[in-house]
């Protein structure tokens, strides 16, 4: 797909009012020469702050060095939005498509239209169950809640809680990685609910992983169990939600919090606290696999992987390429600040400064 076509058809889209919500980043000559032309579909901008804050960056500037064209399109969490976008990048030719998914339903019916187009498919970072991609690019996303499980595990231990009443925020049930996550933390947490170590309390799954939405559900929570001891919330963000209900009780700092993605709010929780830990998933490394992944595929070269991921969906083996995440508590938050992913500025604001020194982040 060339820039100057999708640019026309992203304002006539607009102009229309189909797409408002969607934002774009599009690089290209404007018309049909030999280069390769790659598409790529964000989700949102609301679920987690890195599809906007960290993948496009990385993506588009990966692509830039590289010398080929890309479009990449955020659908804001639209799913007529997502299809129209996927629609646009096959029909102007693009020879890789990278999505990730709202849904698999809505990410199936995109990949196989691509696939029938004669289209590169590639999964990023959420697998499209059932779906039809021929790459997957993420993290492994299993490990991740297995050392959101563990974390919580040495939380509970530090602070001498016996017997914790154990709430799950978890993700969204549409988006596979949410599932995987859970496989993580409950393999871990299980054989202490099994033991009797560990009670199990309230269970959740948050649609569309809303904050606001995290929030009402946690406060419902503590109303029914009041004696919740421990929180897997399983990012960041419902980390955020489920501190704010503890602060308004007094709580927070007492009772320990999971979080994921290592944003920059999660760490300044972690600095002050409020949540006792977080999974780091440098985005750079998965941008970077991904892209180099799609360029290759572009110019007509066999991809190259290092795992495979079963989607019983489908009932095969998807190639695949998986990334390892790290744990991050407050000993060890100036990881993330010394490779760059968040800056310290983000960080280390107002009441937070002197407590970045204190965790030697300069």
């Amino acid at each position: 797909m060339r820039g100057g076509m999708l640019s026309l058809l992203a304002v006539g889209a607009l102009a229309a009012g189909g797409l408002s919500g969607c934002t774009a980043d599009v690089s290209g000559t404007g018309g049909h020469g030999d280069r390769p032309r790659i598409g790529v579909i964000l989700p949102d901008s609301k679920s987690s702050a890195r599809w906007e804050t960290a993948d496009r960056k990385y993506l588009a500037a990966a692509f830039k060095a590289a010398g080929v064209d890309y479009d990449i399109q955020n659908a804001q969490n639209d799913k007529s939005a997502f299809m129209t976008l996927a629609e646009q990048m096959i029909t102007q030719g693009v020879d890789v498509l990278m999505i990730v998914n709202l849904d698999s339903g809505t990410g199936k019916a995109v990949l196989d239209k691509a696939r029938n187009a004669g289209v590169a498919t590639i999964d990023y970072d959420r697998l499209t169950l059932g779906g039809s991609a021929r790459y997957y690019v993420s993290f492994d996303n299993t490990a991740v809640g297995t050392l959101q499980g563990q974390g919580l595990v040495r939380c509970l231990a530090d602070a001498k809680i016996a017997r914790p009443v154990i709430a799950e925020l978890n993700g969204s049930q549409t988006d596979n990685n949410a599932t995987l996550f859970k496989q993580g933390y409950d393999g871990v947490l299980q054989p202490k609910f099994d033991a009797g170590e560990y009670v199990k309390g309230p269970d959740q799954w948050i649609e569309e992983w809303d904050n606001t939405r995290a929030g009402t559900a946690f406060e419902q929570m503590m109303t029914a169990e009041p004696d919740i001891s421990g929180v897997i919330a399983a990012n960041d963000g419902l980390a955020n939600a489920a501190i704010n209900v503890l602060k308004k009780q007094g709580l927070n700092g007492r009772i320990p919090v999971t979080g994921q993605d290592a944003t920059a709010q999660g760490l300044q929780n972690i600095l002050n606290g409020d949540q006792c830990m977080t999974v780091y998933k440098d985005v750079r490394r998965e941008a970077a696999a991904a892209a180099k992944l799609a360029i290759g595929l572009a110019r007509g070269e066999t991809g190259v992987t290092d795992s495979k991921v079963h989607d019983p969906q489908a009932k095969r083996d998807v190639d695949a390429i998986l990334l390892e995440p790290k744990a991050i508590t407050r000993q060890n938050v100036k990881d993330v600040i010394d490779d760059g992913y968040v800056a310290a500025a983000d960080v280390c604001t107002g009441e937070f400064a002197a407590k970045c020194v204190q965790a030697g982040i300069k």
